[in-house]
């Protein structure tokens, strides 16, 4: 059963949250986060992406950066830029993107959770990058960004959601870049915070859908916490992170696609020929053509646009890895046809989030930067559950959802 409690949030005044909140740390580079900031000091940047504050070229990992986060994270507090809340509460944040509204209730996940395989995971991690993640745990002694969770849909929790969605928000503001509106409700009623941890408490599982590394991370620092205190009881504050908990059937998965630089060698006329072993191909035209239903997939490649169907044997339904299309275009095309091994490091490959439209394919492919595009339906949230459920890890660059959470709106403090 999933553990979760209300936390005393850190938090921007009502007047500085947009100056505050900033996009996740890992979407962006530091040349992209110094621009984002320039002329704001209260960016979160300064805490996230603090090489912002040393000479260009300095990186992000330097040990003076991380000291340079906690430095600024102190500050923000001291000059008011940074608030914490008196007392325990949960917090409602909605994104709303293209008419769409998906509400999350920010919350305090139980490290042991993690641990124990409560909270379910569908990625593997990597430790230098869980390493980046628990440093920066560490010297801020914080969450600084939340994680993205799902959980089972829930009508208790659905109405209780509806009837704060119903007043003033205490945040409420359309971002930059992304362009989608972001709202924030503070529950402090007793009774409210009792019904959602009892409805939390009866939930099997809760499921990574964003933010593997730093839900690791966060699991990393509070068992370290716990070793290094001698009185440990468990009801410790490190022993929380924060996450955002968003039911399953709201959220958006769009598309991850893939270009590619080469045809290991072969002309148009032999991929095209090769493809034909697995997948029925049909020619579409110049026009830009997405594909509409699960094994059905878009290819563009010397200016003309083509539906690859996989056929029926190159697949197993009754896998919850083998049904998948990042898998069937993993084994089918990418391995078997271009011998590209491992998606995770070679260079030969890259990927690109549904939201920049198949029109970003055909770009990359027209300027000769890359050879050949691979557009893909999107994966399911119950997809993503059931192999979390099976205990197995999904292909890599398998899952893009937007909105991404914004950073800055509450933190959680360790102690």
């Amino acid at each position: 059963m999933a553990i979760i409690k209300p936390f005393k949030g850190v938090r921007p005044p009502k007047e500085f949250v947009e100056q505050v909140e900033s996009r996740p740390y890992d979407v962006l580079n530091s040349e992209e986060a110094r621009s984002e900031a320039e002329g704001n000091e209260k960016s979160l940047y300064h805490i996230i992406k603090p090489e912002i504050d040393f000479p260009e070229g300095t990186s992000e990992y330097d040990p003076r950066v991380y000291e340079k986060a906690a430095e600024n994270f102190k500050m923000f507090q001291e000059k008011g830029w940074l608030v914490q809340d008196d007392t325990e509460k949960y917090y409602i944040y909605a994104q709303t993107m293209e008419g769409k509204t998906q509400f999350g209730l920010v919350v305090c996940a139980h490290c042991d959770d993690y641990a124990k395989g409560v909270i379910k995971k569908h990625e593997l991690t990597r430790r230098d990058k869980e390493e980046d993640r628990m440093k920066h745990v560490r010297v801020n002694n914080a969450n600084i960004e939340p994680v993205f969770f799902a959980y089972p849909d829930n009508d208790v929790l659905d109405k209780l959601i509806k009837k704060y969605a119903a007043g003033e928000p205490e945040y409420d503001f359309i971002a930059p870049i992304d362009g989608f509106r972001h709202q924030l409700w503070v529950i402090s009623d007793a009774n409210d915070i009792n019904v959602i941890t009892e409805q939390f408490a009866g939930m099997p599982a809760l499921y990574i859908a964003d933010g593997h590394h730093r839900s690791a991370a966060a699991a990393l620092v509070g068992a370290e916490k716990q070793k290094q205190n001698p009185n440990h009881k468990g009801d410790e504050e490190y022993n929380y992170f924060m996450a955002v908990c968003f039911q399953a059937s709201q959220l958006t998965i769009l598309d991850y696609n893939r270009v590619v630089k080469d045809l290991n060698g072969l002309t148009s006329e032999q991929f095209l020929e090769a493809l034909n072993k697995n997948f029925i191909v049909e020619l579409k035209g110049a026009d830009i053509y997405k594909p509409a239903n699960l094994h059905e997939f878009s290819m563009y490649l010397d200016g003309k646009w083509y539906s690859l169907i996989a056929k029926e044997g190159t697949y197993d339904n009754n896998d919850p890895i083998g049904v998948l299309d990042v898998d069937i275009s993993s084994r089918l095309i990418l391995d078997e046809i271009l011998e590209i091994k491992d998606l995770r490091s070679s260079n030969r490959i890259d990927f690109v989030g549904g939201l920049r439209g198949l029109g970003e394919l055909k770009r990359r492919v027209d300027s000769g930067e890359m050879r050949m595009a691979l557009a893909l339906y999107p994966v399911s949230m119950k997809q993503i559950m059931d192999i979390a459920d099976s205990g197995k890890i999904m292909p890599p660059k398998a899952t893009w959802f937007e909105p991404k959470l914004r950073s800055g709106l509450v933190i959680h403090k360790l102690s």
